[in-house]
């Protein structure tokens, strides 16, 4: 079993007993804010169970009919997550309500409160270990499955600090009140986690793992490398594949290309710390390049060089050639001239 769906399975057990434990407080003290915490947890059960499944077919290597591996089940893992977290959420509102018109006394406050903080601590330990190892391993699921169960213990204590002010003060309808402004809150979460995937399933470009790409290509920049362009970063589980434009001196021959190709490929899986697959066309450089062009003793330059032009997220992903700022404003002159 590899480490990704070690950690699920951690989750998952953490998940199944703690919501029996949970249930069991809330049927000693009829609490609708402990129902509200139990009923968070079957999601979590159930999204670690779903998750547990998408982290052991996104790491099945690719074949003829997934040629990009199974990655992007990690998104749809997500989604499931969340959709069932809107559906629990909904669940515990409707509770809430209801109970706000017909309330039901509360018993045993004491002892459910000591339960249910046991299981607050146990799930932010439990869920800050598998979200710091998630992200080292770069598994959407596995860091979504311990972000879960950190969001699950902050809610708890929010439980057991009203609790302890039902019993300390006798205000019994903050009871409902804090159930409300659970279920809500469990709703926003929800919301948030069904945004991230179908951004990922749509795949909407992720903003700051572009920038890390342009920063990895600006470290390494070489003189040959007079522009790139057109960059799409796509992610697929915990695997990155990205593909662009680089402009070379024309005159290079297949071998001197192939091996600067190389040197991207290499930058990026040394740097980027994720298995990177990239798809680079070469374009040849045109005479507008020489400004920018860093190439030394060019044998074809035909205009001297004038600045660097500075690689970021605008002129990086747009589908165009860069040309000097200096070179535009000589081309409005001569047109204003015309």
């Amino acid at each position: 079993m590899d480490k990704s769906k070690r950690l699920i399975t951690l989750s998952l057990i953490s998940s199944l007993v703690l919501m029996l434990v949970k249930f069991v407080a809330y049927f000693l003290t009829s609490s609708n804010a402990v129902f509200t915490d139990a009923a968070e947890s079957i999601v979590n059960v159930a999204a670690g169970a779903f998750a547990f499944y998408s982290v052991h077919l996104s790491s099945r290597p690719r074949d003829k009919n997934h040629p990009y591996g199974h990655g992007k089940i990690e998104f749809f893992s997500v989604f499931i997550e969340g959709g069932l977290i809107l559906i629990a959420g909904g669940l515990v509102l409707v509770k809430a309500l209801y109970n706000l018109f017909f309330p039901e006394e509360l018993e045993h406050v004491s002892e459910g409160m000591w339960l249910i903080a046991i299981t607050a601590v146990v799930n932010f330990v439990v869920g800050g270990y598998i979200k710091t190892r998630g992200k080292a391993l770069h598994s959407l699921a596995v860091e979504a499955d311990g972000k879960h169960l950190q969001v699950d213990a902050y809610s708890t204590l929010i439980v057991v600090v009203g609790l302890l002010i039902i019993k300390y003060t006798g205000f019994v309808l903050l009871d409902v009140i804090l159930s409300i402004a659970l279920g809500v809150f469990i709703l926003v979460n929800g919301y948030g986690m069904l945004r991230k995937s179908i951004g990922g399933l749509m795949d909407e470009s992720d903003e700051a793992l572009v920038e890390k790409v342009i920063q990895v290509l600006n470290d390494n920049r070489k003189d040959p490398w007079i522009d790139v362009h057109n960059l799409r970063v796509l992610r697929y589980g915990s695997q990155l594949h990205i593909d662009c434009h680089l402009t070379l001196p024309w005159y290079y021959n297949l071998e001197q290309v192939h091996v600067e190709l190389l040197s991207i490929e290499k930058a990026m899986n040394d740097q980027i710390e994720m298995s990177t697959e990239l798809f680079v066309h070469a374009d040849p450089c045109i005479p507008s390049s020489c400004a920018h062009c860093h190439v030394k003793n060019c044998p074809v330059r035909t205009a001297e060089f004038r600045e660097t032009i500075e690689w970021t997220l605008e002129n990086v992903t747009m589908n165009k050639k860069h040309i000097h700022p200096s070179i535009e404003s000589d081309r409005e002159i001569d047109e204003e001239s015309k």
